[in-house]
């Protein structure tokens, strides 16, 4: 029985080892994806008046969130195809936290829509393009 033991634990052992090698390897890949020049990088202080007019979508994120790794490179790929259309913009909100904590920013990724300065939509966790792309298209 003992020995048995020691194969079922090892067989788990590998098993743990290798699903966290390919997270790591999946997350490292997405954190390499080129971010695109018509992305908007946001701050507390130009925040507001980059929502002010139009449409704007407004990616929160962290740099160490795994989830906004993944998110990252569908909004990079929705500035290079819509930005002529709405602005397309990322907050860090660990380094501008007025913005975060004035519209309660408790996850992340989250993504706000706004139309003159208004919020329209809400998205808590990562979504596809399709799902975003559908959601700009209906405030504009």
């Amino acid at each position: 029985m003992n020995t048995y033991f020691w194969i079922i634990f090892g067989i788990f052992f590998l098993v743990i080892v290798f699903t966290f090698y390919r997270r790591y390897k999946m997350v490292a890949a997405m954190s390499k994806a080129p971010v695109s020049d018509k992305l908007i990088i946001l701050t507390d202080a130009t925040f507001k008046k980059q929502i002010a007019k139009g449409v704007s979508l407004v990616d929160f994120w962290a740099e160490w969130c795994t989830p906004c790794k993944i998110q990252g490179p569908v909004v990079s790929e929705l500035a290079e195809e819509i930005s002529d259309q709405a602005k397309i913009c990322k907050l860090d909100v660990q380094h501008n936290q007025r913005v975060a904590t004035e519209l309660g920013i408790r996850n992340i990724p989250t993504i706000l829509i706004f139309k003159e300065g208004k919020i329209v939509k809400k998205f808590v966790g990562v979504k596809t393009k399709t799902v975003l792309l559908k959601a700009i298209k209906a405030a504009i």
